[in-house]
């Protein structure tokens, strides 16, 4: 098995999005192994932050505006071998949908509960304690 390496690829960017008490959630078309339900996400491109790329990729594939508010946390994803950054987002604007229909299935707005659900294997801790305070609150 070939290992690839995290810098030979652009870095991926996250946003998890509250709202209501749940986290917005999103099914892409052709999942990435496991990877069906995930957060928002998308390429980090050159001379962007990871938190300007969430925001921008939360707009381009739900047509939500949101804003960034704390870089959580990154890793070199265990699934897709990915430098991925998660960004802490709120919604400032829009109601989310499927808004590229190329990328994405579905959406769902996911409460604290349900989230083993749609993610059985777990979510990278930072974004856990995140979402633990966020939405037992």
């Amino acid at each position: 098995m070939s290992q690839q390496t995290a810098d030979d690829r652009p870095g991926i960017a996250a946003a998890i999005v509250v709202s209501d008490g749940r986290v917005l959630m999103v099914r892409r078309r052709v999942s990435e192994g496991q990877l069906s339900w995930q957060f928002p996400a998308g390429e980090i491109e050159t001379g962007e932050s990871p938190e300007e790329a969430a925001v921008r990729e939360t707009q381009e594939e739900t047509g939500l505006g949101v804003a960034a508010t704390k870089l959580l946390g990154e890793r070199v994803h265990p699934k897709t071998g990915r430098l991925m950054s998660y960004t802490a987002c709120e919604v400032v604007a829009g109601t989310a949908q499927v808004v590229d229909t190329e990328e994405l299935d579905e959406l769902a707005w996911v409460t604290h509960a349900e989230i083993p659900e749609y993610v059985p294997y777990g979510l990278f801790e930072p974004v856990q304690v995140y979402l633990d305070a966020a939405l037992l609150n």
